[in-house]
C-alpha cells in the first residue's frame, strides 16, 4: 500500500540560465519556455511524491508579474500541496535573479495537476500527503477548492456540486 508522505519529500528546486535562444526580440524570457521549465520541475516533484510516472492534467492560470531578462537565473521551487485518489496538485514559485546587480524578484506562481499512471497509461493510486507546517496546512485546505474550480471549468463537475468552492461565496 502507499505510504503517507510529507510535502517536503517532494521539494524540487530547479535553476535555469536565460540564454539568447530563450528570449523574444525584447530580450525577455519567452512565456512558453518558462511554462516548459515549470512543467518539468512540477513533474519531478509529483514523481517524487508518487514514485510513479506522472502526466500533466492541468495548469492553472499563470500570470507573469515581472519580465525575466536575458542573463537572469531562474529558480523554480515546486512542492506537492495535496494528493487525491490518482492525482496530485503541485505549487510552483518562480524567482528571477540578476546576479551582477544582486536583485531577486518573484516572477510568478502557479499550480499544476498531475495524474499518476502505470506503464500502460492507466491511472493508479497515489500516496496520501500529510502537511506539517501552517503554510502547508493552508495550501492543503485550499487545494480542494482549487480542484473543484478546475473541474467546474473543465465541465467535469456541476457548479452546484462544488460545495467547498461555493462556501467561499456564501453569505454568513
Amino acid at each position: 500500500m502507499n505510504k503517507t508522505k510529507r510535502p517536503e519529500d517532494s521539494l524540487t528546486i530547479m535553476n535555469e540560465l536565460v540564454l539568447p535562444n530563450d528570449t523574444n526580440t525584447l530580450n525577455n524570457l519567452m512565456g512558453g519556455r518558462l511554462l516548459h521549465w515549470m512543467d518539468i520541475a512540477a513533474a519531478i516533484s509529483a514523481q517524487k511524491h508518487c514514485n510513479r510516472i506522472v502526466v500533466t492534467a492541468s495548469v492553472d492560470n499563470v500570470s507573469f508579474k515581472q519580465p525575466i531578462k536575458l542573463g537572469d537565473v531562474i529558480t523554480i521551487e515546486a512542492k506537492v500541496t495535496r494528493s487525491f485518489n490518482t492525482s496530485v496538485e503541485v505549487r510552483l514559485d518562480v524567482w528571477a535573479q540578476n546576479i551582477p546587480s544582486g536583485t531577486k524578484v518573484k516572477s510568478n506562481e502557479a499550480y499544476y495537476t498531475f495524474v499518476a499512471v502505470d506503464q500502460s497509461g492507466r491511472t493508479i493510486p497515489v500516496p496520501e500527503l500529510k502537511p506539517e507546517t501552517t503554510e502547508e496546512l493552508e495550501l492543503f485546505a485550499g487545494a480542494l477548492r482549487r480542484r473543484q474550480l478546475r473541474l467546474v471549468l473543465a465541465g467535469k463537475m456541476q457548479p452546484d456540486d462544488a460545495v467547498e468552492l461555493k462556501a467561499l461565496f456564501a453569505k454568513s
